[in-house]
């Protein structure tokens, strides 16, 4: 068995998994399209606000990630940093729980929040895919 790391995945796919996310934060801080439509697996689902979206292609997706830059724009943010909470594998799957913290440019933080991913490993070229995303909501207690 490869070194573990303290999320329970081996060192290579926590490797992978922060490679994967350091390229889809840099896209949305240069607010470079391909960049960030290239870190996904299609057909991919995202999950926010209580509703899941399917989108086939990329071509679908881009209107969702450039209404993301629009939200970038308006709350002046220009870095987006990320902590690996957890990395689980099996086989072509991947489950990550990721701990973001996106900030201005005085570094005053404009949002902070969870998120879980289902990645999917390329049969061709071997790199993980973002498949699935699940934006964790603040739940109040009842």
């Amino acid at each position: 068995m490869g070194s573990e790391t303290p999320s329970g995945g081996s060192l290579g796919l926590k490797l992978a998994v922060e490679s994967l996310f350091r390229g889809y934060a840099e896209g949305f801080d240069d607010f470079d399209l391909p960049k960030v439509l290239d870190c996904f697996a299609y057909p991919v689902t995202i999950w926010q606000l209580g509703k899941g979206t399917v989108f086939a292609d990329s071509g679908e997706l881009a209107e969702n990630v450039e209404a993301l830059f629009d939200v970038f724009e308006s709350e002046e943010i220009t870095h987006s940093d990320f902590s690996v909470l957890e990395v689980k594998s099996s086989g072509n799957a991947a489950f990550v729980a990721l701990e973001w913290r996106q900030e201005r440019s005085d570094g005053e933080a404009a949002m902070e929040f969870r998120c879980r991913y289902a990645l999917r490993r390329n049969d061709l070229s071997g790199h993980w895919l973002i498949a699935l995303v699940i934006n964790e909501e603040e739940v109040s207690p009842r």
